[in-house]
């Protein structure tokens, strides 16, 4: 059987374009296009890279006055308390104290019965020391409320923890309105001085 001339031709056509094909992707394409549009990707990859550092080396200024604002904003904030260092921080801590409790016995009954600062240690390299003062109160409910209310919501900011409360059982029978006895700790932050070492004790105890 023989094929017609045209068809044949085609045919040949045909096979021999899949041929160059195949050896273009064989010989050509993987051992020489394909690793220059690699190398394209890698060289894009690169001064996308490069765009991204230039923009940023580009911002440094604007980052470091930004930087130095925000610095600025935190050395006047209110926030924190206004000592230099922890043995002035905590005595001026236990006057708050009291001067907060007295402002509020006209609701009732309420005397700072024990006040002493806690041993802290900062550790190296924080920019700020936490101040402590173990406080121990006598109070009725509604100064004590009022006077919780004042250290903790007030400027610079202070927090209480370790709380409890308990009525004294004997003072309980004698009077139904016998006041809680209530101790807690109070805290609160001090920027530390470059180069100083972390915070020391207040001196001893007071009452």
């Amino acid at each position: 059987m023989r094929l017609d001339p045209a068809p044949s031709r085609l045919l040949a056509v045909l096979l021999f374009a899949v041929v160059l094909a195949i050896a273009y992707f064989v010989l050509v394409h993987w051992w020489f296009v394909a690793p220059q549009l690699r190398i394209a990707d890698d060289m894009a990859d690169v001064r996308d890279t490069h765009s991204r550092f230039a923009a940023a080396i580009a911002e440094r200024p604007a980052l470091e006055k930004r930087i130095a604002q925000l610095s600025q904003n935190q050395v006047q904030s209110d926030a924190f308390l206004p000592d230099d260092d922890a043995n002035t921080a905590a005595a001026n801590l236990m006057q708050r104290v009291v001067t907060v409790a007295e402002s509020h016995k006209d609701a009732g009954p309420c005397d700072v019965v024990q006040k002493m600062p806690v041993p802290t240690a900062g550790k190296a390299g924080e920019p700020y020391t936490r101040v402590t003062v173990n406080i121990s109160l006598r109070c009725g409910v509604q100064p004590l409320a009022a006077v919780l209310h004042d250290l903790e919501d007030g400027v610079p900011y202070l927090f209480v923890d370790d709380f409890s409360a308990y009525r004294n059982p004997v003072a309980a029978k004698a009077s139904n309105a016998a006041p809680l006895e209530t101790q807690f700790t109070l805290s609160g932050y001090i920027r530390r001085a470059s180069g100083t070492a972390p915070a020391a004790n207040a001196n001893g105890g007071q009452r």
